[in-house]
């Protein structure tokens, strides 16, 4: 398998705290976390950072202008699977396989999430349809039908580890910072 990528893309996020717990995800998982603006706090937001802790600076971070930059960023990475995760008429998340057919190519997979009180715009979630001949490219996190929705942070974090098990934990080695140091049990 050829180093595979997994895209975050956060469209007009609101919440600084989201947006902080997400950073930190994505630096101990090695996906890459694109913000398309406006977004509803400044990027140094003492909420952003406090939520993000000292993770910062592990993040692969990148703001874009408009939802056209970012796509068209991502179709230059030719970007095998770019789904968005929208709670109109989609498909079960659990049901798409994201592993790469030929895996002689890099993987690029972007999950695209829309803001935690407007979900996705209609136009984004056309780019993101016609972009496929795969057309169920619309995904849904399951619940209870008298739910509207999840956390913006919990989604990312459900949806980002489902697809990184799908590529074998890819990058993983099996124990983090601290994995090897002894216990100091007096």
């Amino acid at each position: 398998m050829q180093n595979p990528t997994i895209h975050i893309v956060l469209v007009q996020p609101k919440m600084p705290s989201n947006t902080g717990n997400i950073i930190r995800l994505c630096a101990n998982t090695g996906a890459k976390l694109h913000l398309v603006k406006p977004l509803g706090f400044e990027l140094d937001d003492k909420k952003l950072r406090r939520a993000g802790l000292d993770y910062h600076e592990y993040a692969n971070l990148q703001v874009y202008d408009t939802w056209q930059d970012l796509f068209t960023h991502l179709q230059n990475l030719a970007c095998q699977h770019i789904v968005a995760l929208t709670t109109k008429f989609s498909q079960p998340f659990y049901d798409y396989d994201f592993k790469i057919k030929n895996s002689a190519e890099n993987q690029n997979i972007a999950l695209v999430f829309g803001s935690e009180t407007d979900g996705l715009p209609q136009n984004i979630r056309n780019d993101i349809a016609n972009y496929h001949t795969k057309k169920n490219n619309w995904l849904r996190l399951p619940m209870l039908p008298t739910s509207r929705s999840l956390n913006l942070s919990n989604s990312v974090a459900i949806c980002l580890y489902e697809v990184w098990r799908q590529l074998e934990f890819y990058g993983d080695k099996g124990k983090s910072i601290g994995y090897d140091v002894p216990n100091k049990e007096t």
